[in-house]
C-alpha cells in the first residue's frame, strides 16, 4: 500500500466523539418506526424531525471511513495486513449480534429464511435490491456494514490512484465527486424501475431507494470524499475551517433536506458538508485545540459506538415486543401508543440499554480480538533458558485511537 502524502500521527478524539453523535442520530430516526407517541402532533413533528438523521449519520461514517483509513496508512502496510486488521474489527461483533438476533427471532416464532440470513451474515446483503427480505434481513442495519466492507477491499486501489491527484486539484476532485453523489436520486428515477414501491413511501420503488441508498458501489462516492478531504489536510490544503462552522454546515443541509424528496433526503446532499466537518475535526485535534468532543466521557462513547450501532436495533424492536404487540419484523409491529413523558422515558431506556449491552460488546469481543487476531504475532526465536512470556503488542486497529466507522 502506498502512503498518503505527509502523513500526521496523533490521536482523533474529536472524531472519535462524532462517531457517537452519528449512532445516536441512527437510533433516534429508527425509534420513529415505533410510532410510541400517542400524540399525533408529537408523534408527526418527531417523525419530521428525525427524518434526515438517519441518512445523515450514516453518511458520515462513510466519509469518516475514507478520511481515517487514508490519515493512518503505513508506508510499510500490505493488503494482507490491511485486510486482516478490517476483517478482525468488523467481523465478531457482527457474528455475535448476528447470533443474537437469529435467538431472538427463534423465541418469537418469526420464519428465518436461510438464503438471506446467510447473506446478511457474511455481509453481502446489500448488493441485491430485495430490501425487505434481503437487504435488512435479520439485523436491518448491517447493509452498511457490507458497503463498508466492499469499501475495505477497494481501498488499497483508490488510495494508489486518489495519491496521484496534484495536491492543487483535490479540492476539485472533493467537490466534484460530491457532486456527482449529489446527482445520484436522478439517475435512480432515471434508469430504474418505478415499481415495486418501497413501502411507506409512493415516490420511489425499491430498486431505486436500493441505488441511491444501500447499493456499495454508490455509496463508495462518499468513502472517496473522505479519502479526498483526508489528502486535503494532510498536503497543507486545508482552508482552517472552524469546527463550529463545519458542524452548523452540515446542520444547515440536514434542516434542508427534510423538505427535499424523500429519496434526496436520505444520503445525496451530504457527503461535501460531512467532510468539511470532519476534516475540521481533525485538524483541532492536530492543531491541539481543545473541543468539547474531545472530554473523555464522549469518546468513550464513540469508542463503543460501533458496538452500540449493531445492537441499538434489537434494543428498540425488543423492547417495543415486550411493552406490548407481538414481533412481526424490522419495523413492523403493532404500534404501542404511550404518552409524551412516558415515550420519551421509554426512548431513554432503550438508550441506556444498547449503551451497556455495547460496553460489554466493545470490552468482552471487539477488544479482546483486536489484541489476538488482528495484527499478526512477532516470531520470536526460541531460548530455552528463559521462560516462555507473551509478547508484548500495541492493540493496532487501523486508526489513531478512532474504532472502526461504520453505517
Amino acid at each position: 500500500m502506498t502512503q498518503a502524502t505527509a502523513p500526521s500521527p496523533g490521536r482523533l478524539p474529536s472524531l472519535t466523539a462524532l462517531r457517537f453523535v452519528a449512532a445516536f442520530l441512527v437510533f433516534v430516526f429508527h425509534a420513529h418506526y415505533l410510532g410510541i407517541f400517542s400524540d399525533t402532533s408529537v408523534l408527526t413533528a418527531y417523525n419530521f424531525v428525525t427524518s434526515s438523521a438517519g441518512g445523515v449519520g450514516v453518511s458520515f461514517f462513510f466519509v469518516l471511513s475514507g478520511f481515517v483509513l487514508t490519515w493512518v496508512v503505513k508506508p510499510n502496510d500490505t493488503m494482507g495486513k490491511f485486510w486482516r486488521r478490517r476483517f478482525f474489527k468488523i467481523f465478531p461483533n457482527h457474528a455475535v449480534v448476528w447470533l443474537i438476533g437469529v435467538a431472538v427471532l427463534l423465541v418469537s416464532g418469526t420464519a428465518i429464511a436461510v438464503g438471506p440470513a446467510t447473506a446478511n451474515l457474511f455481509l453481502v446483503n446489500a448488493w441485491v435490491p430485495d430490501v425487505n427480505n434481503l437487504v435488512l434481513a435479520v439485523n436491518g442495519v448491517t447493509w452498511s456494514l457490507s458497503a463498508e466492507l466492499a469499501f475495505y477491499l477497494l481501498f488499497p486501489f483508490l488510495i494508489l490512484g486518489i495519491n496521484k491527484i496534484r495536491a492543487n486539484r483535490l479540492w476539485y476532485w472533493a467537490i466534484a465527486v460530491s457532486a456527482l453523489a449529489l446527482s445520484v436520486p436522478l439517475l435512480s428515477k432515471a434508469f430504474l424501475p418505478d415499481a415495486p414501491m418501497f413501502p411507506g413511501y409512493d415516490q420511489f420503488s425499491w430498486p431505486q431507494m436500493w441505488f441511491a441508498y444501500q447499493f456499495p458501489l454508490v455509496r463508495c462516492l462518499e468513502f472517496v470524499v473522505g479519502i479526498l478531504f483526508a489528502r486535503i489536510v494532510l498536503s497543507g490544503r486545508w482552508v482552517r475551517l472552524g469546527l463550529g462552522p463545519a458542524a452548523l454546515g452540515v446542520l444547515a443541509v440536514s434542516v434542508g433536506a427534510l423538505w427535499l424528496p424523500p429519496l434526496w433526503s436520505f444520503a445525496a446532499p451530504y457527503a461535501f458538508p460531512l467532510g468539511l466537518l470532519v476534516a475540521a475535526a481533525a485538524a483541532d485535534d492536530v492543531a491541539g485545540r481543545a473541543t468539547l468532543l474531545a472530554r473523555r466521557p464522549l469518546v468513550w462513547l464513540g469508542e463503543i459506538s460501533y458496538a452500540f450501532f449493531l445492537i441499538h436495533l434489537y434494543v428498540l424492536n425488543s423492547a417495543q415486543a415486550a411493552l406490548k404487540g407481538q414481533w412481526m419484523g424490522y419495523g413492523a409491529f403493532e404500534r404501542t401508543s404511550l404518552s409524551t413523558p412516558v415515550a420519551v422515558l421509554f426512548l431513554l431506556g432503550c438508550l441506556a440499554v444498547s449503551i451497556v449491552l455495547a460496553w460489554l460488546l466493545y470490552r468482552f469481543v471487539e477488544m479482546p480480538v483486536m489484541r489476538r487476531w488482528s495484527s499478526p504475532r512477532p516470531h520470536r526465536p526460541h531460548q530455552s533458558h528463559q521462560p516462555d512470556r507473551p509478547p508484548v503488542r500495541a492493540v493496532d486497529t487501523g486508526e489513531v485511537k478512532t474504532p472502526t466507522t461504520t453505517g
